[in-house]
């Protein structure tokens, strides 16, 4: 009997061909290519396409958070204060690829295609929740201060994305938070 791949392998090679070729390309027969297996074998453990998407963006946010971990082992003042942790370690050349398919992603959630119309305000909400336990305060002004840091390291990265990485570290200096 050949080699059994786990489905993590089978993943990581989703994640792999969503870096080489992006989200909107992300196919059962492109994973497969990948990893020399049946296309059948990706959908035993993925058995929707939307399975598949879905488990590459959710992979790809968790890459981020176990990243950004390190940045807050103090608790967060303010919004400020978690860009200011966040953004050293988010403005790397090593994370342009993850935030080139999140910004394709919202932009497919945006247009109103399925599955990221629904999974990417879920990522947003998933963030916004995981920072407000970085801060401290009642929990409306927490919910409050992690929305405005998430709106503004989404900008500087969208900005990083479109307009270079000098451009993104400007925009940062001018807000105080590089």
């Amino acid at each position: 009997m050949g080699h059994k791949h786990t489905r993590e392998e089978i993943l990581d090679g989703a994640v792999a061909v969503a870096f080489d070729d992006g989200l909107s390309q992300l196919t059962y027969g492109r994973v497969a290519k990948r990893l020399g297996i049946s296309d059948r074998v990706v959908v035993y453990y993925f058995p929707t396409k939307d399975d598949l998407i879905g488990a590459v963006i959710l992979s790809m946010g968790g890459q981020l958070q176990t990243t950004l971990g390190a940045a807050f082992a103090e608790p967060a003042d303010d919004h400020l204060s978690i860009v200011r942790a966040a953004w050293p370690l988010l403005a790397r050349p090593d994370t342009d690829a993850v935030f080139a398919l999140f910004f394709e992603a919202n932009g497919l959630a945006t247009a109103g295609r399925e599955p990221y119309r629904t999974l990417v305000p879920q990522l947003v909400v998933g963030w916004i929740d995981w920072l407000t336990h970085v801060l401290g305060g009642d929990a409306d002004r927490r919910r409050d201060e992690a929305a405005a840091a998430v709106a503004i390291v989404d900008g500087l990265l969208l900005v990083r994305q479109l307009a270079g990485p000098d451009a993104a570290d400007r925009a940062a200096r001018r807000l105080g938070v590089a």
